[in-house]
């Protein structure tokens, strides 16, 4: 048997220099594998500093989690920092293009500040259970009735509590070099708590991970903060205009911080 350890901790190393590929799954197995880890972690810490579900347990989490990065070769350039000094709630909004997101969220995660996540997440083992006791909203996506109602809930919550809360318009990891059309649920949830917006835009990650091309090199990743959207007076009437007016902003912001980002990392990254 000894060999074999030998020759497998020999060959690691050896494929983690020659195939693209075998880096690909390597490090998706280890970014997995390690946020179990840190949420085994976590589960005591939160349950003792809060005694149970609480939006301050994200302080702990965004704690654990923010050194990442730097196994899986990431890099955050964050831009706009002075638009989330704004006090009382607010919704955050922005891109989404895979669960890497998560790395880029707790960059920034300003305090008092849970997400709102699909109802599967609360499945994922010890992570679901972290999520959990962070506060996070979840949704059931299939069903649109329970989504408008659980956002009724959240904006009454929000204000109650002064949380704020990080949203995905787009509803759904999107890595097409491009912006989906936003659903309506963050816009609602905004103007029923008359809450201002605050979209928040990351960089393309396609010039580091490219999911069918089964590749994920090491790279930099552009954050940008844009100016709030105040939407006092605003009623449900209002709610079209004002998504159509931040996705603008943000395609905008994507476009551009998404070029220089490649232009920065060069062909292969750094």
């Amino acid at each position: 048997m000894e060999p074999l350890w030998v020759l497998g901790f020999l060959l690691v190393p050896l494929l983690l220099w020659t195939s693209s590929t075998f880096v690909f799954y390597f490090k998706k197995c280890f970014y997995v594998a390690w946020m179990m880890i840190l949420a085994v972690v976590a589960i005591p810490i939160c349950v003792l500093k809060s005694g149970g579900r609480d939006v301050e347990n994200m302080r702990v989490i965004r704690f654990l989690v923010r050194h990442v990065k730097y196994f899986l070769g990431l890099r955050f350039e964050v831009s706009g920092w002075e638009h989330l000094q704004t006090e009382g709630p607010y919704v955050i909004i922005s891109n989404h293009q895979s669960s890497l997101d998560v790395l880029g969220m707790m960059e920034i995660l300003p305090d008092r500040c849970t997400m709102i996540a699909k109802k599967e997440l609360v499945y994922a083992g010890t992570v679901g259970i972290v999520c959990w006791l962070g506060g996070i909203v979840f949704i059931n996506r299939k069903k649109t009735s329970d989504a408008k109602s659980v956002m009724a809930e959240t904006a009454k919550t929000m204000l109650h509590e002064q949380i704020r809360l990080w949203v995905f318009p787009e509803g759904t990891r999107n890595q097409k070099g491009d912006l989906l059309p936003f659903k309506k649920g963050a816009f609602h949830l905004a103007i029923q708590a008359q809450a201002p917006i605050i979209p928040i835009v990351f960089s393309s990650y396609s010039n580091f991970y490219l999911r069918k091309e089964k590749q994920f090199k090491s790279g930099t990743v552009r954050l940008k903060i844009l100016p709030k959207i105040e939407t006092k007076g605003m009623t449900s009437d209002d709610v079209t205009a004002l998504s159509d007016k931040s996705y603008d902003l943000m395609r905008s912001a994507f476009i551009e911080i998404s070029g220089a980002a490649t232009q920065n990392n060069g062909p292969s990254g750094h």
